[in-house]
């Protein structure tokens, strides 16, 4: 076969009817859902329309993203320390650290909300102030979803750390770094690559999560819709206004996250070429 028959040569795409029939299926599936909660006749559009943009409504999910913001400096922060002393020489800072993330993945995020929520059951006083006083609903939700998020962050900051290899530790302490210099300037840089898609589901996550303050009246999202809803006993109708609000939210930070990968993917390749 010489190079004019290669050039004739036609490229047919492989037939995947299994795929199409999937996509058709699942396509068909998702139409037929929203039609279906469209047209209920138990659902009164005219309430969704009206509370969507209610100052309540508004109001709530600023707090939910302050919660979610809040709570995730918290975890990284926290979480970061934690994997730093779970890779240490010291046995003691291991353990701990260890025991902290045994702790709080281990029990129910709900049931550390409702324990920070009333704590003052347990300490009715924090040294000459009143428990209550200081931890309000919203700082015991900061708390509750802080420190839970520091221990999953703590295992995804550890697996980036294990992703650098051995030998950047080892040349940059030839250098004369110090192992917290070594750690900022060039293994946390190197493991963003591997940290940053892990955290970004993390806090995804974490959004959802905040709706779990609405047992203590945490102000957020939920307990927004859930206040009205009382009211005027529309459960499903401020149920989908929060819905809206949430699936909004996560896809803004789910298209940056995106986007933040796409770029530390290409400094990553263009570190390789380069070297």
């Amino acid at each position: 076969m010489d190079s004019t028959d290669v050039s004739r040569m036609r490229v047919v795409p492989l037939r995947r009817p299994g795929l199409w029939s999937v996509t058709v299926l699942a396509s068909t599936a998702f139409v037929w859902l929203a039609v279906s909660v469209w047209r209920n006749p138990n659902i009164d559009h005219a309430v969704v329309l009206r509370y969507q943009f209610a100052p309540a409504i508004l109001e709530g999910l600023r707090t939910t993203i302050w919660l979610a913001l809040a709570a995730e400096v918290i975890g990284v922060v926290l979480g970061t320390l934690l994997a730093v002393a779970l890779m240490s020489d010291s046995r003691v800072l291991r353990l701990g650290s260890r025991l902290y993330v045994w702790l709080l993945r281990g029990t129910p995020l709900l049931v550390q909300i409702i324990v920070w929520g009333n704590l003052a059951l347990l300490f009715p006083r924090l040294g000459p102030f009143s428990t209550n006083a200081v931890l309000t609903p919203f700082v015991a939700s900061v708390v509750a979803l802080g420190l839970n998020e520091a221990a999953y962050m703590a295992e995804v900051v550890r697996a980036g750390l294990l992703s650098v290899e051995r030998g950047q530790h080892e040349a940059s302490l030839a250098l004369g770094m110090s192992r917290g210099l070594a750690l900022r300037r060039v293994i946390l840089p190197q493991a963003l690559r591997v940290i940053v898609p892990p955290a970004g589901n993390q806090f995804i996550s974490l959004l959802k999560a905040t709706s779990l303050v609405s047992v203590i009246s945490g102000g957020d999202l939920l307990t927004a819709a859930e206040n009205i809803s009382s009211a005027n006993l529309h459960t499903v109708e401020l149920m989908l206004v929060a819905t809206f609000w949430y699936l909004l939210v996560t896809s803004v930070c789910s298209a940056g996250q995106h986007l933040l990968e796409r770029r530390l993917d290409r400094a990553h390749r263009s570190l390789h070429a380069n070297a």
